[in-house]
């Protein structure tokens, strides 16, 4: 048993899939396949229940892989250590944000974490917050930034800034919301447009509608915010949108107006989440401190003292 099987293993046991895994690992595919069947040879276990199409995990299979997920993941614990000691701030991370956060929020951090943090190679992914999750725990991804609360207790959780939701709404119902200053409770009884299931952003919105009286328009499913954007342009309904989702770069959108809520204004917690293990803490520290500043110094660019 080797590193090389273990890499394999795990490979099929994420593609589910023989082919899929070997492209995975530039491999071809009798290669992957023979080294499976020598490593359960070696266990005397079978570890993959081979199907037509696709291939299942044996329970002993899915005991096994859990425990090379965890050898694996030590073994890039290891690279990381020798890498930080010869250069703290080198090295690759790889940093997962969900999609509603992640293309408002990085145009104005990846300037400065390029500046803060030049010898670092980051890598961007975004996914569905319990994807991200799930990749953080698998040693996937390093780092995810996600909406609060989010995490259990096998990872830190450092709060990064806080985001305020605005009412967008069609310039045809700009006699409903005048000015800025809307209570949400304003919304009671109204239809509001939302995401898919599967966004928490979805949850996050639900939950301050329920709360106010509103109402999800029933039938609709928005697959992004700016499926949103242009629905509420086209008088479908009205929306909440995240803060950074209205501000350039993105482009302004004459059909479309937005009302600021009254204090305190319905928002979200954003955080930085890694995990306990990673040996990088004063890295992932560093780079949650140049989030922080960046996001704060967009999203309150008046503010005296960042919140």
């Amino acid at each position: 048993m080797n590193l090389r099987d273990l890499k394999y293993l795990v490979a099929v046991a994420d593609y589910k899939h023989f082919g899929r895994a070997a492209g995975a690992c530039f491999a071809s595919q009798p290669t992957l396949s023979t080294q499976i069947k020598k490593l359960e040879e070696e266990l005397d276990v079978q570890l993959f229940e081979r199907q037509p199409r696709k291939v299942l995990l044996t329970s002993a299979g899915e005991a096994i892989v859990a425990r090379a997920r965890v050898v694996l993941r030590e073994v890039d614990s290891i690279r990381e250590i020798a890498r930080s000691a010869r250069n703290p701030e080198a090295g690759q991370i790889k940093l997962g944000l969900f999609p509603t956060l992640g293309p408002y929020l990085l145009p104005h951090v990846v300037p400065a974490l390029r500046a803060r943090f030049p010898e670092l190679e980051l890598l961007l992914i975004e996914e569905k917050t319990e994807e991200l999750l799930a990749q953080l725990e698998r040693g996937d991804i390093d780092v995810a930034v996600l909406a609060l609360p989010a995490g259990d207790e096998n990872l830190i959780v450092e709060h990064l800034f806080e985001e305020a939701f605005v009412l967008a709404l069609p310039v045809e119902r700009r006699a409903e919301f005048p000015h800025d200053g809307v209570q949400m409770r304003e919304l009671r009884d109204r239809e509001v447009l939302l995401l898919e299931e599967g966004h928490c952003l979805r949850e996050q919105a639900l939950s301050l509608c329920e709360l106010n009286g509103a109402v999800a328009k029933s039938g609709f499913r928005a697959t992004s915010l700016e499926t949103l954007r242009q629905m509420v342009s086209a008088n479908v309904g009205l929306t909440l949108l995240p803060r950074l989702a209205t501000l350039p770069p993105v482009p302004p959108n004459a059909h479309l107006l937005l009302r600021e809520f009254k204090s305190p204004a319905p928002m979200r917690q954003i955080g930085m989440l890694w995990r306990k293990s990673d040996s990088r803490d004063s890295l992932m520290r560093g780079i949650s401190q140049v989030l922080a500043d960046q996001a704060k110094a967009v999203l309150y660019p008046h503010a005296s003292t960042p919140r």
